[in-house]
């Protein structure tokens, strides 16, 4: 019950300062956490753990917003509280004043970094969601080179009488050899391992080893020449896990899984012990001045790196980071071992007031972890955050979160952006093309895994059945169905289906997740600048138009026709009257002057069809019609069918002339008409 209110790490620090009393209380001296032990066999099996099994798709996508937030953030951190100290000690009285700015620098450098340990212990138990989880901890791991970098710059500056630009130019050119040297020794023993893998499969039972042997190897290494280790160990994870999976049988993934989680977590316990038995048993010098000053500028730093890289980020990040997100992140900068080490770490012939110094890391040390660490899960549960989900993702979401990643890579080759998805996907075809040969033995190497992994399964089958004796002889295309069908009397009538176990499972999962959704391999690559013009397209734009106008056109001459309002026939009622009565419809004699709507009976379509040849009546001159014309009415002539391959649009007629499509409202609107009687035709025969 104590243990869902305080984290764990909170109760392992009080475990250790009970240790570390009791020790004392008995006459004996309690033993202190030294560096060289911290650095060298705690603190690598927990940035081994998180390197292997870090999430590599949110720390990829928001690897940005992590750097910015490692790199700049750190260094504001550093140098404001650095500077904000200096000013405390010069006015902090006769106890302060010798404390230089250099040494104040440091000790911002130290106190600054947010700790992975911390971290790690505190936001596994309140499984906040994966965004800010990663932000957090990502954070915590990348700021190791700033950290680095700052803390040897310093120390090497205070030996030095005088301090030049040149020094200050090359301690900034160090940190890109620090952080990019630590991560290019990590590749080279991550691909080291996977090529040794690749030839383990006759001693399963060492395999583990090789992980854990490259991946310290890649720490000592990168620790030897002053590079980054925590950046060597995470490189070394990230780059051989996939492909010593795939070498590798599963007992030893099994195992490799598990001794490092058990591992690390012996790790965290010593590491946070230790550090509750070395603050009874180290020395310690009090200053109320300047550990409060240090305790406040702590918190208001971290607050405004926050807030104000955020405002940068998020004018540029597509998920925005909301206020609740800016203040578990801000809250989260929790310190640990890390700085109590570094502290530890320095001499006393430069820096005489090192205890006072381990006084106050102590102290934001202690407050972090127990005052933040211990009211971030109320404060996340009153704030509403969402937590990660902890059920797995199924084949569905994983094929179709696939196939939209590839969606959005042809969208970027198509609109000339390389993003992060177009790199992405050039870095994928060249693992598959040359990587994976190299590093992968055997048929692994090539994709269609899941064909073998059928055949595997049904010979595997067909061994079970002719062992049991169900089979006498088994065809060379072994199936299912063709064993049922050769012997079906040995089957029992209900089968029942064997449960899968979590192992097979799992690597069903895996290989349908890799298999199942393929994508078209493109031969060339073009973008929207380079794309041919298309002759015709001009040319069917200007046909489009002229059918647009035409019809246009066609609907305004509709509008301005005098025929009386009639209920407007289908079709089929139209073809019927006239097929009824053909001789209602024949032209006079005397009707060359009279309106002309030419109408096609074979056609089914709506009376838009309807086209209006020739409206010249007599009375052009403006005059209202005579009453005889009024009666006489409108004459319908069937429309000639066009011959094949013409246009009725595009195809000129007689009456096509510019005068003749200049429409003259010339008949006035005589007014509604009584509805026709049954017996009457379509339209009036002209006597």
């Amino acid at each position: 019950s104590v243990s869902s209110i305080v984290p764990e790490s909170c109760l392992l620090i009080v475990v250790g300062l009970l240790v570390g009393g009791l020790i004392k209380g008995v006459g004996e001296k309690p033993p202190i956490l030294k560096s060289d032990i911290f650095f060298l066999f705690l603190l690598p099996p927990i940035i081994l753990d998180a390197g292997y099994f870090l999430p590599l798709r949110p720390f990829t996508e928001n690897l940005g917003t992590i750097l910015i937030f490692a790199v700049v953030g750190t260094l504001w951190n550093a140098f404001f509280l650095g500077g904000l100290m200096y000013a405390v000690c010069q006015l902090g009285g006769p106890g302060l004043n010798h404390i230089g700015l250099l040494a104040n620098l440091l000790f911002g450098s130290i106190i600054s970094a947010v700790d992975p340990v911390a971290v790690l212990a505190v936001f596994e138990e309140i499984h906040i969601n994966e965004l800010l989880h990663i932000l957090v901890f990502g954070e915590s791991l990348l700021n190791d080179a700033v950290t680095v970098v700052l803390y040897h710059l310093f120390e090497e500056f205070a030996s030095f009488e005088q301090v030049t630009i040149l020094d200050i130019i090359l301690g900034f050119l160090s940190f890109f050899v620090v952080s990019l040297g630590g991560v290019l020794v990590g590749v080279i023993y991550g691909v080291i391992a996977a090529f040794t893998s690749r030839f383990t499969s006759h001693i399963r039972v060492i395999e583990p080893l090789f992980v854990f042997l490259y991946s310290y190897m890649a720490y000592l290494s990168a620790e030897l020449f002053h590079l980054s280790g925590i950046m060597a160990l995470i490189a070394a994870g990230v780059v051989m896990r996939p492909y010593v999976e795939a070498n590798i049988s599963h007992k030893s993934h099994t195992t490799i899984k598990y001794f490092l989680k058990m591992w690390s977590s012996v790790s965290e316990t010593l590491i946070f012990i230790f550090l509750g038995v070395s603050t009874v048993a180290g020395h310690h010098y009090w200053n109320w001045t300047f550990v409060i000053s240090t305790l406040f500028f702590c918190l208001i730093a971290r607050v405004l790196g926050v807030l104000v890289l955020t405002w940068f980020i998020n004018k540029f990040r597509i998920v925005k980071l909301t206020p609740k997100d800016q203040f578990i992140i801000a809250y989260g900068g929790l310190r640990g071992a890390i700085a109590f080490s570094l502290g530890y770490l320095l001499d006393y012939k430069h820096f005489g007031m090192r205890d006072m110094f381990l006084t106050a890391i102590i102290t934001v040390i202690f407050f972090t972890v127990f005052v933040q660490g211990m009211t971030i899960r109320p404060l996340v549960d009153l704030l509403a955050v969402k937590k990660k989900q902890e059920t797995k993702r199924s084949i569905n979401e994983e094929i179709h979160t696939q196939f939209l990643d590839h969606l959005l890579t042809g969208i970027e080759d198509i609109c000339g952006h390389y993003g992060h998805h177009h790199w992405k996907d050039k870095l994928n075809r060249f693992n598959k093309k040359y990587v994976k040969k190299c590093l992968i033995a055997g048929e692994r190497s090539k994709e269609p895994q899941l064909i073998a992994f059928y055949h595997k399964m049904e010979m595997k089958q067909a061994i079970e059945l002719v062992e049991s004796g169900g089979i006498g002889k088994i065809p060379s295309a072994v199936s299912t169905v063709s064993i049922q069908n050769i012997n079906p009397q040995t089957l029992p009538l209900e089968r029942v289906l064997p449960a899968l176990s979590k192992d097979k499972e799992e690597e069903i999962r895996k290989i349908l997740r890799t298999n199942l959704q393929k994508t078209r391999q493109r031969l060339r690559s073009y973008n929207r600048h380079t794309l041919v013009a298309d002759p015709y397209e001009e040319a069917w734009n200007q046909m489009l138009l002229r059918r647009q106008k035409a019809r246009q056109l066609e609907q305004k001459m509709n509008n301005y026709l005098t025929v009386p309002a009639h209920k407007v026939d289908s079709p089929t009622m139209s073809r019927a009257r006239i097929g009824s009565d053909p001789l209602a419809y024949e032209p006079k004699g005397d009707s060359e002057n009279l309106p002309i709507i030419t109408i096609d009976p074979a056609s089914p379509q709506s009376p838009e069809s309807v086209d209006l040849m020739s409206e010249e009546p007599k009375g052009c001159s403006g005059l209202p019609p005579s009453p005889e014309e009024d009666e006489e009415g409108l004459v319908m002539r069937v429309k000639e069918p066009s011959s094949p391959g013409t246009d009725d649009v595009f195809t000129p007629g007689n009456g096509d002339s510019p005068s003749n499509q200049r429409m003259l409202r010339c008949l006035s609107d005589p007014g509604p008409r009584p509805e026709p009687e049954e017996g009457e035709p379509f339209i009036p025969k002209g006597q």
